[in-house]
């Protein structure tokens, strides 16, 4: 149950490390209040009224969490100097692990890789925090209308228009909701061999075949964003820290129900934490890196801030 509602609290909240302050609130909000539990339902869509109301308590006094891509057109010189703003509230990325994705987990059955993607929860952030609430309770969660009117303390018709303008603003996203996660091609499998390949090489020439040809590349804290394969080549080349074989070493992890790796850069004999970056295949390449810098990022993922080989992920 612990899991079901962190992932309910991290699409409200487009960060981990809140979702799971929200979840401790919501469990102590219930500790609280149960003796006025009246079991008219389930125990759990009553901790899932809580967590949506300590949800949207939280939302009153913070920002929207973006991604760079969010706010404003892609960088078009991939040389210049790298702007970091780290007053802006960024979004993270999920431990599958952590939202119950995937395996014999019960929570599974209502978080669906699907709802977890990272592109999604960027969009969710977008929207107003009922709205936001509505579609996730009516379009993930499919409550009926009238739960979803008891949680948000609304009326049912005011929930129909509510989803309806959310559904609205998302339906140019990509991926949707209703758009279902593969499982990964063996031609996607190896193109993240080559992947991996390439930036432990250091052969930067190799990454302009492995994108489509509009991917994003994008780098939370660092405002700028960038397109296409040539671009993204060109960022690695002057903005990455690495200049040899041997400088970068990738661990798969999975994040937000796509493969995502844990980039440890050398320094001296050890490798140390560098950015954790998740991946969105196109078709058969990939349309989008989002690397994220934040260091508690490691510690949520429960990696090692220094890399000495798999048995220190055990």
């Amino acid at each position: 149950m612990r899991r079901e509602l962190l992932a309910h609290c991290y699409r409200m909240m487009g960060s981990v490390h809140d979702a799971e302050d929200l979840v401790q609130e919501t469990y102590l909000r219930a500790w609280r209040g149960y003796e006025n539990f009246e079991g008219r339902s389930s125990l759990r869509t009553w901790l899932y009224r809580i967590a949506t109301t300590t949800c949207l308590t939280a939302l009153d006094n913070r920002a929207k969490r973006p991604l760079p891509t969010g706010l404003g057109a892609p960088s078009l010189d991939a040389s210049a100097p790298l702007v970091q703003d780290n007053e802006v509230p960024w979004l993270e990325p999920v431990p599958d692990a952590l939202a119950g994705v995937g395996g014999d987990d019960p929570a599974s059955i209502v978080t669906s890789r699907e709802s977890i993607r990272l592109a999604l929860i960027a969009a969710l952030q977008h929207l107003p925090p009922r709205q936001r609430a509505v579609l996730i309770l009516r379009d993930v969660l499919k409550w009926r209308a009238a739960e979803v009117a008891e949680a948000v303390g609304t009326s049912v018709a005011a929930v129909n228009s509510i989803l309806q303008r959310a559904r609205a603003q998302l339906s140019e996203v990509s991926p949707s909701l209703d758009d279902p996660v593969e499982p990964l091609t063996q031609e996607q499998r190896a193109l993240l061999d080559r992947y991996v390949a390439a930036f432990e090489s250091y052969d930067v020439d190799s990454l302009v075949h492995l994108f489509t040809e509009d991917a994003v590349w994008e780098m939370p804290p660092f405002v700028g964003w960038y397109q296409g394969p040539e671009t993204i080549a060109e960022l690695t080349r002057t903005q990455c820290p690495a200049e040899k074989p041997g400088d970068l070493k990738l661990v798969p992890i999975a994040a937000n129900g796509q493969p995502a790796f844990a980039l440890y850069f050398r320094r001296g004999d050890v490798y140390e934490q560098f950015a954790i970056a998740v991946l969105t295949f196109s078709g058969e390449r990939i349309g989008h890196v989002g690397m994220f810098f934040e260091e508690g990022l490691f510690e949520t993922f429960g990696l090692p801030s220094k890399w000495e080989g798999p048995s220190e992920t055990k």
